[in-house]
């Protein structure tokens, strides 16, 4: 990400973080007069919106710091530790929605149908600005919130709290019209629902992630044969393919090259490095080159390695 663009991106988290907190102390003060559940539910998901957006927000901060002797890698990772984060914020409150929305149902309360709608018609107005502040709208950053799994995470808590204020506006024109007030309950459900999904998605990204897992979308199999394609290349093993963060893949492999190839080993290194990067994005590389497979003789370890080797034979 170049300093323009991360600028661009801090300014939209301020502004979004800043308006969220509106919406977070308007629903709080019109659910309790309104004595709405959902209101109040949609509340507390728009304080995960602020948690989320404070906690993104500090991560894209640190994250640019450089490396040091005790963070080699810099510190990009703390984007996947925010994202892990939000997403387990959004699980707990997730479940706690669910439980005072069963507790509700046994025992139902009345709601002021009017103010919950004016409420959550004004927090949905207000997501929606937040939703286009944080998305951007030049296309290479909106290219750069769908890669970035902080910002996606962030992004997600917004776009969620918008559905559920819609839901919260559709219930209060259902109590409003029918004096059915066991829809509040049933509309916090429902947010419980959307906001564990959200909180599975993010999970699920972060975790991989953070397990080293090979990157979504890349497949080992594709990365060796792209390497073989290069005239000097013999065969590739040892491959390991992970992302140090959602926006940096990494890569390292042992390469054993033709006996009688023409190139030297700094034009075969050039000639990789373009072919991955052009191909798959990968910029840091870390490449061995060898006489024989190491693996033949035991040298090497990995599931990498036999993936890439048997795609080799």
């Amino acid at each position: 990400m170049n300093l323009v663009s991360k600028q661009s991106i801090e300014k939209r988290f301020v502004i979004s973080l800043s308006l969220t907190l509106i919406i977070f102390f308007g629903e709080v003060i019109g659910g309790l007069i309104s004595g709405s559940l959902a209101l109040l539910s949609d509340a507390a998901h728009v304080f995960m919106d602020v948690f989320a957006l404070a906690l993104s927000y500090a991560a894209l901060r640190l994250s640019t710091r450089p490396a040091d002797d005790r963070h080699t890698f810099g510190w990009h990772r703390l984007e996947v530790l925010a994202a892990l984060a939000n997403g387990l914020t959004l699980l707990v409150i997730s479940i706690g929605i669910g439980w005072e929305a069963y507790q509700r149902f046994l025992e139902p309360e009345p709601v002021r149908g009017p103010l919950m709608l004016t409420v959550a018609i004004i927090g949905l107005v207000v997501n929606l600005v937040v939703a286009l502040v944080l998305g951007g709208h030049r296309h290479g950053e909106k290219a750069h919130i769908h890669k970035d799994l902080n910002l996606q995470s962030a992004f997600l808590h917004v776009i969620g709290d918008a559905v559920s204020s819609l839901g919260v506006i559709i219930a209060a024109v259902v109590i409003s019209l029918t004096g059915a007030q066991w829809v509040d309950p049933l509309a916090s459900a429902l947010i419980a629902v959307l906001i564990l999904v959200s909180s599975f998605r993010v999970l699920k990204g972060s975790l991989h992630i953070l397990v080293e897992g090979t990157p979504d979308g890349l497949s080992l199999g594709e990365v060796a044969a792209e390497i073989q394609r290069s005239p000097a290349v013999a065969s590739v093993h040892d491959l390991h393919v992970w992302n140090l963060c959602s926006q940096h893949i990494a890569l390292s492999a042992h390469i054993v090259l033709q006996e009688a190839h023409a190139q030297t080993q700094a034009d075969v290194m050039v000639d990789l490095r373009e072919r991955l990067d052009s191909r798959f994005d990968i910029t840091h590389t870390t490449i061995q080159f060898e006489e024989t497979a190491c693996a033949d003789s035991g040298g090497c370890n990995g599931a990498g390695a036999h993936v890439a080797h048997q795609h080799a034979d």
